[in-house]
């Protein structure tokens, strides 16, 4: 079957998906939880990393007791492909009103849940790619800006994006491009059809999921010289983070009249009233570079007001910002850049982990490679006071890929190599 004829099928739960329920929160499994504080010895600890780079922790300064968050495992679910689960996005667009909905994947096996009350997860739907060989590795949740209807845009080694649409339970568009796999998808802040996809051919590109065409590529003369991990757009959609297996963190500026003018050209474009290829915009030049973070793969970064934090196989995810740290990030001149603060863990030396943050930035989330989940409290002016709580089960003992938070993080969610997806409810208190 040809690219152009294929879809992904909605599965029938009989025969094509069952879910094991391990335990829905109510027995006595979950009794050997452990939510743990960090402590003072455990925060002097340091790991063996090539960064040359230190905290910034004042002496003297006041030092919390104990992290406030605190979390209790209410449900865990297990998908019966029996592999990595890479991929897990809530969809952060639906109404308060609504259940909270999010989307797995894993395997060539998309998956839609809904979470309600006293931890229990419902299936909705479930897709799976008519090609064997697809292992799905990163989503992302838009909305039709007409419709308001959701969309679930898909991709992984094949390199093929998938927009599903959870309403009409199939996939409703496809696009082709890169020439490689697609480690992670991001939609713009601002523009619910304008799709950011990150790949392993070194570039990122831009789809306009209205017209269908890609806009602009990011990449070439002075673009990532080696696989692309990760990306993310800042809240006012002007800048783009990325990062990668070439060690080096790259700022492309989007808020010019060049990219304006090819999105508006986008929406006017339609394959049915011409018979020339829409003109995609190519961006060789980022306007910011560094190497000087990490010394290895770079497998995640997402933008955190002005700073920047991102994350490398160093047990570390470092806070920095490109020039000083009162400069404006428009008016860096060269490449250099202040490091803000170091948050350190353990037993997370393997790439591809990513963080994750609340909708308004308070709350950060990583799992390490034992299962361990560690969440930050980030609600402080002052770094030298933020802590960690250590998430833990007995049962968690493979590699956490990616977490999740629910709008008001009462809600943190996470996959693991072992096909599992877990749900830790935050204790109020």
């Amino acid at each position: 079957m040809s690219d152009s004829e294929e879809s992904i099928r909605s599965l029938s739960k009989r025969h094509r998906l069952s879910l094991s329920l391990i335990n829905d929160g109510s027995g006595d499994d979950l009794d050997d939880i452990s939510s743990t504080a960090s402590t003072k010895e455990e925060e002097s600890s340091r790991s063996d990393t090539p960064t040359q780079f230190y905290n910034r922790r004042g002496r003297g300064k006041p030092r919390a007791k104990k992290c406030k968050l605190q979390y209790k495992c209410s449900n865990i679910l297990q998908e019966d492909h029996s592999q990595p689960i890479f991929g897990l996005q809530i969809n952060l667009n639906a109404p308060e009103t609504d259940p909270l909905t999010f989307a797995t994947v894993g395997n060539n096996r998309v998956s839609v849940y809904e979470c309600h009350e006293n931890g229990k997860i419902k299936l909705l739907q479930a897709y799976v790619d008519p090609s064997n060989e697809e292992n799905f590795y990163c989503c992302a949740w838009s909305h039709d800006d007409i419709t308001k209807q959701p969309v679930l845009a898909v991709a992984g080694v094949r390199g093929i994006v998938r927009l599903i649409s959870p309403i009409a339970m199939q996939c409703i568009k496809h696009y082709v491009g890169h020439g490689n796999a697609i480690n992670e998808l991001k939609f713009h802040p601002k523009d619910s059809n304008l799709l950011l996809s990150v790949s392993k051919d070194h570039s990122m590109r831009i789809w306009n999921i209205k017209s269908d065409v890609c806009v602009m590529i990011f990449g070439g003369v002075d673009g990532h010289r080696d696989e692309l991990l990760s990306a993310d757009f800042n809240l006012e959609g002007t800048k783009i983070i990325s990062c990668g297996m070439d060690h080096s963190l790259k700022i492309w500026n989007i808020d010019t009249s060049e990219f304006t003018d090819v999105v508006e050209q986008s929406y006017n474009y339609s394959q049915t009233k011409t018979k020339r290829p829409f003109s995609t915009v190519s961006n060789h030049f980022p306007v910011f570079s560094t190497r000087d973070i990490h010394r290895n793969y770079v497998d995640c970064v997402r933008w955190l007001g002005n700073f920047i934090l991102s994350k490398s196989c160093e047990n570390c995810i470092v806070c920095w910002k490109p020039g000083n740290i009162h400069q404006p990030i428009d008016k860096v001149a060269d490449n250099t850049i202040s490091i803000i603060y170091r948050f350190e863990y353990k037993e997370c030396d393997i790439w591809y982990m990513r963080f994750s943050l609340d909708y308004s930035q308070k709350i950060m989330a990583l799992g390490n490679q034992c299962g361990k989940i560690y969440v930050w409290d980030l609600d402080t002016d002052d770094p030298s006071t933020v802590r960690f709580t250590k998430l833990a089960h007995a049962k968690s003992i493979t590699a956490i890929r990616q977490t999740a938070l629910s709008k008001d993080g009462s809600i943190l969610l996470a996959v693991s190599d072992d096909s599992k997806i877990w749900r830790w409810d935050k204790i109020s208190g």
